[in-house]
């Protein structure tokens, strides 16, 4: 029994070894063998394209996503309102206070990550 998990895991190991070796791939910096230049040349292209991203997709989401709860949770203590006659401005005003936050992140949130 201990001779067949022995072979086991040997023949294991050369299959892992195996695919290992037909995955792995080189990469070599063009020509001179600058890779920080590869890397600063392929972020300043991609910073236009993150940036256009979350500016037309992400901020949009999480401003539709904080809306629905701002608004829900306001008709949620209104509700409670009406029925013990106390109205609770907490988590409300954290949800517009969030919303404000991400509506206007936009014009400012690029010059401190420097993009």
């Amino acid at each position: 029994m201990r001779k067949f998990n022995c072979k086991r895991l040997v023949v294991m190991m050369v299959v892992v070894l195996a695919m290992v070796c037909l995955t792995a791939t080189t990469a070599f910096a063009a020509g001179t063998g600058d890779v920080a230049g590869a890397v600063e040349s392929t972020w300043t292209t991609a910073s236009a394209q993150i940036k256009t991203v979350v500016n037309n997709v992400v901020f949009p989401a999480i401003d539709l996503i904080l809306a629905v709860f701002f608004f829900a949770k306001l008709d949620t203590a209104y509700f409670e309102y009406r029925k013990s006659g106390q109205f609770e401005w907490a988590a409300p005003a954290i949800l517009f206070a969030c919303l404000v936050f991400t509506l206007t992140a936009p014009m400012y949130l690029w010059d401190i990550v420097g993009i």
